[in-house]
């Protein structure tokens, strides 16, 4: 891809509001983008950092975060000060922090998605055309082959986990000029395949469990990102995989690779590859295709 620099967006004030009596929440930006996403993520990082007493939970979103406190403990407009303090001291050309750089293996086009979209043509934009053609014609590439590899060409960087649990969104890492963009269906299914990766808006998602869903199906991973029972090793601590800030390698693999992945996590013993990095928001706005390839070299 391009090594088009990415040009930091300029952030309104943020805005701070009550959820009832034991949330704080914090709106950084209406628009997400890098510098609104990287922003929730260094002040919820500090927040965590600081461990700051009746602070409940700490979750950070695409261009917000969201606080639960024990309002017990301490007051709203106390915690809204303290993020005051902590949001006008980061400044991301200098915040750096760790992460990891996690390989996600995808057989795309699998059986299980296409009979899936197959089985829902009628609630899709075009019935004719499956939605890796959909998306591909939508986005200007000669095939589905080129807007796959557009779609694995650059790491995705997970912005949020949720809306169902252990459900991560994920942005490409590439500028807006080459980010791939997609409608979801125009009636949601009422079925989708657990680990089908889809796609929708400009976000890539991992299905965690089999339910409705309305993104655009491309394939399906054979590793888990949620474990309720904690069965696999890297679920030990818990039972979500990915995190906010997690960067996603989507790798193409064939059946046989899906079968052999599958047979060693069904077993409770597949073991992930991920390495970890210390992720730099200045080095990847400055050269985005450069710092990119730097960050694969840790799961090659």
């Amino acid at each position: 891809m391009e090594n088009e620099r990415i040009t930091p967006v300029d952030l309104p004030e943020p805005r701070y509001e009550y959820g009832a009596d034991d949330h704080v929440f914090v709106e950084l930006a209406e628009e997400m983008s890098f510098t609104a996403n990287f922003k929730a993520m260094a002040i919820t990082q500090q927040v965590a950092e600081r461990d700051i007493d009746g602070v409940v939970e700490n979750c950070p979103a695409n261009a917000s975060y969201m606080l639960r406190i024990d309002p017990e403990i301490i007051h709203p407009d106390d915690l809204i000060a303290e993020l005051e303090e902590i949001e006008s001291e980061i400044d991301l050309e200098n915040y750096e922090w760790e992460t990891r750089l996690i390989d996600v293996p995808v057989l795309f086009e699998d059986p299980w998605t296409h009979d899936t979209l197959m089985e829902f043509r009628e609630r899709h934009q075009d019935p004719d055309a499956t939605d890796l053609e959909y998306s591909a014609e939508l986005n200007g590439f000669d095939g589905v082959e080129s807007f796959i590899d557009a779609f694995v060409g650059a790491p995705h960087l997970v912005t949020m986990v949720g809306f169902v649990p252990g459900l991560p969104w994920c942005f490409q890492m590439v500028p807006r000029s080459q980010q791939l963009e997609v409608p979801k269906y125009v009636e949601p299914r009422t079925d989708t395949p657990s680990r089908a990766v889809g796609f929708g808006g400009a976000f890539s998602v991992i299905y965690p469990v089999q339910g409705a869903g309305g993104y655009q199906l491309y394939g399906r991973t054979p590793i888990e990102v949620l474990d309720t029972e904690q069965t696999l090793p890297d679920f030990r601590d818990s039972m979500v995989f990915l995190n906010p800030g997690d960067i996603l390698n989507y790798r193409r693999i064939d059946r046989e690779e899906y079968d052999a992945i599958r047979e060693e996590v069904e077993a409770g013993t597949y073991e992930y590859n991920y390495g970890d990095v210390r992720f730099s928001p200045e080095e990847f706005f400055e050269s985005p295709a450069e710092y990119n390839e730097r960050l694969m070299e840790v799961v090659e």
